[in-house]
């Protein structure tokens, strides 16, 4: 007997506040009634701290005047069948993947950070728009990480886009934990403030200028960066080819084993999310060889 697929749970919640963290970051804190109804991730007995949300948009015609689809009903939840057999597929709600920074049980909320870029994109320029009270709904969470309290040695390194990863999980390490988490950025003006344990190094680097194969310098630093024997635990995302040089050169050239590591692609150069995931089922998205 083929086993039921669980059915996809569409979560709503509203904007309650949002805060400019950086020239290029933006914080959008989410709440209301739908927050209980959300079933938040753990690994071991640990609440992961990559939790990741597919948030729904509708495109950019529709999100600015959703009445230019007078017949149809936009309102969220989406009832993704009936839009199905309604509108053309250029204007469906589509996904964009994001992190949740930060999870208030206290106040019913979690955070979400977002890299913008002017009037570029889609989630982005919704975010630098939204306003208290505008309401989102996405499909998650899901999760796979949580540093691990016993490991020896933690290496954490990303972009822009895993920032809010990274410093959700230095803030939830041990206080006695070690290991170096690095960071990549456009320049100092896009530093953030965090949590880190003592024992954990913690570096910034600044390409001063935006992310291009040439500017990008987090590949180059791991590679000269010297790791101790013992039980190490990765987490490294990013963006995608950057992410396979770095595969590469933990497990082939320093010997670290793959298993265990949380090493994944957030996005790629010249992609468009829809075209990201698409090519995630084709060997130019696979991290790992063959």
């Amino acid at each position: 007997m083929s086993k039921t697929k669980k059915p996809r749970v569409q979560h709503v919640l509203r904007v309650e506040a949002k805060k400019q963290l950086s020239p290029h970051m933006t914080r959008v804190v989410f709440g209301g009634p739908g927050f209980d109804a959300i079933e938040f991730k753990s690994v071991g007995e640990s609440p992961a701290t990559d939790q990741y949300v597919k948030l729904l948009f509708l495109p950019a015609a529709l999100e600015r005047d959703p009445s230019a689809q007078q017949d149809v009903d936009l309102s969220r939840p989406f009832d993704m069948e009936a839009l199905r057999e309604q509108l053309p597929t250029e204007l469906m709600p589509v996904t964009r993947t994001y992190t949740i920074r930060h999870v208030d049980h206290l106040n019913s909320q979690i955070w979400v950070d977002f890299v913008v870029h002017g009037d570029e994109g889609l989630a982005g320029v919704w975010a630098q728009n939204a306003q208290p009270g505008d309401l989102i709904s996405f499909f998650g969470p899901g999760s796979a990480y949580a540093p691990r309290g016993e490991a020896d040695w933690h290496l954490l390194a990303g972009d822009e886009a895993a920032l809010p990863a990274i410093a959700s999980a230095l803030e939830s390490m041990d206080e006695d934990a070690r290991g170096v988490a690095v960071v990549e950025i456009r320049d100092e003006s896009e530093r953030q403030p965090l949590t880190v344990p003592a024992g954990v190094d913690l570096v910034w680097l600044h390409r001063e200028a935006d992310f291009s194969p040439e500017t990008t310098m987090l590949a180059d630093y791991l590679a000269e960066l010297s790791i101790p024997d013992g039980d190490v635990q990765v987490f490294v995302h990013g963006e995608r080819e950057q992410t396979k040089r770095i595969r590469r050169l933990l497990v082939e050239d320093k010997g670290l084993p793959r298993k265990g590591m949380s090493l994944s692609a957030y996005w790629a150069h010249g992609r468009i999310e829809d075209q990201f995931q698409a090519e995630k089922r084709t060997p130019v998205g696979q991290i790992d060889p063959d």
